[in-house]
């Protein structure tokens, strides 16, 4: 099993899956565009149990674009995550 979380910025999203035991396998820096961002995902889709988005004043574009491409999505209030 596998795990993304998604760090959205403005312009930018850092987009790193892990394994089970929090080994990265997959961490880069893509420019807030949908289809390389799902690219980025593909290798390891079909092992991904869910992609965690952190909810900004601007996640709407990407959770909507993930789950209409079949991805199970759920966003993160970073305030309220224990560190």
């Amino acid at each position: 099993m596998k795990y993304c979380g998604i760090d959205l910025h403005s312009n930018n999203s850092v987009v790193v899956i892990t394994d089970e035991s929090d080994q990265v396998l997959y961490s880069k820096r893509h420019p807030n565009d949908l289809s390389q961002i799902l690219a980025g995902l593909e290798m390891h889709r079909g092992e991904l149990s869910g992609v965690v988005v952190e909810s900004t004043y601007n996640w709407y574009w990407l959770v909507d674009g993930l789950q209409e491409a079949g991805l199970r999505v759920h966003l993160a209030n970073t305030a309220a995550i224990k560190q």
